[in-house]
C-alpha cells in the first residue's frame, strides 16, 4: 500500500479492529497499550507480520506517520500529554474518541506545532461490519496531502466518509447518540428497579419491544466509559439529555392526571414537527417493517400483542421537537443503533391507529404505571449524573444495572448482531446500495 506506518495508541476493542483492518490492507502497524497488556497483545497479533506491538506510546509516536489515539475520552488529555511530545517530526495525529472537544484540545495543547491533525470516528461498534457505515474524517490542521493519506489508509474499511469539523461532529453525535443512549440506560434501570427481565414478560415481547430490549442489552454489555464520555464530555449532550428527562416527566404527569386532550395535543404537535411535511413523504417506506420487528426476540412471543403507551418513544419525539432536531437530517452520520431507534419511533408515529392506541393506553390502562414511574425516576437520575459531570457516579450506576443483566449478554449479543446485520442489509437493498 505504501511506506507509511500507522500507529495505534490504545488497543481496546476498537483499536484492535483498526489494527486488523489496516494491517489486512497491507499497511505496517505499530501499536501499544498499557504495559501489563504487552505480552498478551504480542501473542494475539503474533501471526500478523506487519503488526508490531511496542512497549509504549513513545516508541509508537517516534516511528509512525499517522498516529491514532484510541483511548477513553476522559483519559485523552493525560495520554496525549505523556506521548504527544515524542511524535515524529511532520507526522499526522488523530483520535478515535466519540467526543472530539477534549481530544482536539489535548492535541492543540500537547502536540508539537509541526505535527498535523487529522482525526476520525467510526460510527459503529467493533462487532459491526464497517462496510457502508459512516466514518467521520476531521481535517483540523493538515495539508490536503495528509488528509488524502489518512483517507487512503482508512479506505480499507469500505465505509462512507463524512467530512466534518470537530464542533459539528460533537453536535451531530449529541443529536443522534446522547439522548438515544439515555433512553436505553433508563429502560434498563427501570427494569432493574422493578426486578424484571423484560423478555420474561409478555408485554415486552414482539415488534417494537424486541428492538427496545435488544438495544438496551447491547448498551449495557459494553464498557461504561463509551457512553459516559459522550454524555459528560460532549458540550452539546448535557442539554439534550436534560430535555429528554423533562419530556419524560411532563408526559408522565399528563398521563397520571388523565389529561387526554393536552397529551394528545403535545404528541401530535411533536409528530408534525418531526415527521411532518418536509421530512419524509407519506408514501415513503418505513425504515423497519413488521416482519423484521417480530423476528428477533429473547423471549416467546405472546399470541396477542400487549398494548403499551411507549413513554420512552413519545418522550424522544417530544424532546426532538423541543430541541428543533430533525433526525433525518443526520442519517449520513448515524449509527446502526440510532437508525433502529429512529425506525421504531417512526413505525409508531406514522401509524395513527397505533399512536392513538398509545394515548388510550396511557390514560386508561394503569398496568404500566409502576414501570413508567421507575422509567421517569431513571431518566431524571441519569440526567442529573450527567449534569454534575461525575464519571464515577455514572460508572457506579451503569455497572450496577449491567451486573443485573450480564447473564444474558452473550445470547443478546448474538441476537442483536443478527438483527442489526439483517436490517442493515435490508435497508441497503431498498436503497439500491
Amino acid at each position: 500500500m505504501g511506506d507509511a506506518v500507522v500507529g495505534i495508541i490504545g488497543m481496546g476493542d476498537m483499536g484492535k479492529m483498526y489494527a486488523r483492518r489496516i494491517s489486512d490492507a497491507g499497511w505496517k502497524v505499530h501499536a501499544c497499550d498499557v504495559p501489563d497488556k504487552f505480552d498478551s497483545l504480542t501473542a494475539e497479533f503474533a501471526d500478523r507480520k506487519n503488526v508490531s506491538i511496542l512497549e509504549n506510546g513513545h516508541l509508537v509516536s517516534r516511528s509512525s506517520d499517522w498516529i491514532m489515539y484510541s483511548v477513553e475520552a476522559k483519559n485523552i488529555d493525560a495520554v496525549v500529554a505523556k506521548f504527544g511530545p515524542s511524535t515524529k517530526m511532520g507526522a499526522i495525529v488523530g483520535g478515535q474518541t466519540s467526543t472530539k472537544a477534549p481530544e482536539i484540545a489535548a492535541f492543540e495543547k500537547h502536540l508539537p506545532k509541526d505535527v498535523e491533525i487529522v482525526s476520525c470516528h467510526s460510527l459503529h461498534g467493533p462487532g459491526v461490519n464497517p462496510k457502508g457505515q459512516p466514518l467521520v474524517i476531521i481535517d483540523h490542521r493538515a495539508s490536503p496531502q495528509s488528509v488524502a493519506l489518512v483517507s487512503r489508509i482508512l479506505s480499507c474499511f469500505e465505509s462512507t466518509f463524512v467530512p466534518l469539523s470537530a464542533e459539528k461532529h460533537d453536535r451531530i453525535t449529541a443529536d443522534t447518540q446522547a439522548v438515544t443512549h439515555a433512553a436505553f440506560l433508563s429502560m434498563g434501570t427501570a427494569w432493574h428497579a422493578n426486578n424484571q427481565f423484560p423478555w420474561e414478560l409478555p408485554r415486552y415481547i414482539g415488534g417494537i419491544e424486541n428492538v427496545k430490549i435488544n438495544l438496551m442489552m447491547r448498551i449495557y454489555s459494553n464498557k461504561w466509559h463509551v457512553y459516559a464520555g459522550l454524555a459528560i464530555l460532549n458540550p452539546a449532550a448535557k442539554a439534550q439529555i436534560r430535555q429528554y428527562a423533562e419530556s419524560v416527566t411532563e408526559l408522565f404527569k399528563l398521563m397520571l392526571a388523565g389529561q387526554r386532550d393536552e397529551l394528545t395535543r403535545r404528541i401530535y404537535a411533536a409528530k408534525a414537527a418531526v415527521f411532518g411535511a418536509g421530512t419524509r413523504r407519506k408514501d415513503e417506506e418505513l425504515l423497519l417493517q413488521d416482519d423484521l420487528l417480530d423476528r428477533f426476540s429473547l423471549g416467546t412471543k405472546p399470541l396477542h400483542r400487549v398494548k403499551n403507551n411507549h413513554l420512552s418513544l413519545l418522550a424522544m419525539v417530544d424532546c426532538w421537537h423541543r430541541l428543533h432536531i430533525i433526525p433525518y437530517d443526520h442519517m449520513i452520520c448515524s449509527t446502526p443503533l440510532f437508525r433502529l431507534w429512529l425506525g421504531i419511533t417512526e413505525y409508531l408515529y406514522r401509524n395513527d391507529e397505533l399512536l392513538n392506541e398509545c394515548i388510550d393506553t396511557a390514560i386508561e390502562d394503569t398496568s404500566f404505571r409502576a414501570d413508567d414511574l421507575e422509567f421517569t425516576f431513571a431518566a431524571r437520575d441519569w440526567s442529573e449524573r450527567v449534569r454534575l459531570g461525575n464519571m464515577e457516579a455514572y460508572r457506579e450506576k451503569f455497572e450496577k444495572v449491567q451486573g443485573y443483566f450480564e447473564g444474558r449478554f452473550e445470547e443478546a449479543g448474538r441476537v442483536g448482531n443478527e438483527m442489526i446485520r439483517t436490517i442493515e442489509e435490508g435497508l441497503r437493498e431498498r436503497r439500491g446500495k
